[in-house]
């Protein structure tokens, strides 16, 4: 009998395998861009975690070796001061994932919040928004240059400097959801059966905002990743002695015609890192949408 019960549970488990495998080829197949997008990120954060075990010490200096150009030894070539181009491009990528992650998520939570009570209290809204016009008026790229050249560059400074410019498209986000939203007669019904105020926003206004919001942030993650290389790249963004993929191209640029490499890898990278959280919002976009999902 317990032969039997065995033999029972490995012809289930065989066919329960093949079962998540078919499930899962259908999920790729419905969601491509989100299976893409995903593991190339996926495999960068994994790259970039691991990097003092698979790489050297990106701020070794070796005169002798200055300026070498993709080999066995050198898989990326060296740079003008003989670092290794390859541990400094992985290490980069610390910076960008730590940068674009970090300022997603700050800015998320603080223009959720405002955007929650903008488009709930018409008081606040009326203060809030026009402070958010004023900050949307400034070119991000400039704001942030502004708020590090009054103080010490740093990697704090530079998550401050650009999450406060991607606040107001979180918040005007959130505030047109939550105006479209109260016109709704499940929230009329709730008001009228005395739900009121932080009770109903977190319990009926706020799961709504979500799925427009998770998407929104992967974008504002993306252009997070490209202010923080454009402020590295003019020297205003991390030091230069944390590998960066800004400061990267821009310690190269002046050896470019005779070390590309310097150049190309760290931005294929970065392009790559970029592309990566743009198809993974384009899919989330995709599948989170009731309209779309249904047309697909």
């Amino acid at each position: 009998m317990a032969a039997v019960t065995e033999g029972g549970t490995g012809t289930a488990s065989a066919a329960e395998a093949p079962g998540l495998l078919s499930r899962a080829r259908t999920a790729i197949r419905r969601n491509p861009t989100i299976f893409i997008g995903g593991s190339i990120l996926l495999t960068l954060i994994v790259l970039a975690v691991i990097a003092p075990w698979i790489t050297g010490d990106p701020l070794k200096l070796n005169p002798a070796q200055r300026l070498k150009p993709p080999s066995e030894r050198w898989w990326f070539g060296t740079d003008q001061y003989g670092r290794d181009v390859y541990s400094r491009t992985i290490y980069g990528a610390r910076v960008s994932l730590v940068v674009g992650l970090a300022v997603a998520a700050f800015a998320s939570v603080i223009g959720l919040t405002l955007g929650l009570l903008c488009g709930y209290f018409r008081k606040v809204d009326a203060i809030v928004m026009r402070i958010m016009d004023g900050i949307m008026s400034i070119p991000s790229i400039l704001l942030a240059i502004a708020l590090i050249t009054l103080t010490r560059p740093g990697l704090g400074i530079v998550l401050v400097a650009i999450v406060i410019p991607e606040v107001p498209r979180i918040v005007r986000l959130t505030r047109s959801v939550v105006l479209s939203i109260r016109s709704q007669p499940y929230i009329e019904s709730a008001i009228s059966g005395g739900t009121r105020g932080p009770k109903l926003l977190v319990k009926h206004i706020l799961p709504n905002t979500m799925a427009p919001l998770i998407v929104q942030a992967t974008y504002v993650c993306a252009s997070a990743m490209l202010v923080e290389a454009g402020l590295s790249f003019l020297g205003a963004g991390v030091p230069p002695e944390i590998p960066s993929w800004g400061n990267i191209i821009s310690q190269g640029r002046t050896f470019f015609q005779i070390a590309p490499w310097s150049i190309l890898i760290p931005g294929a990278f970065l392009t790559l890192t970029v592309l990566a959280v743009n198809m993974l919002g384009d899919g989330l976009r995709d599948r989170l949408d009731p309209r779309l999902s249904r047309r697909m």
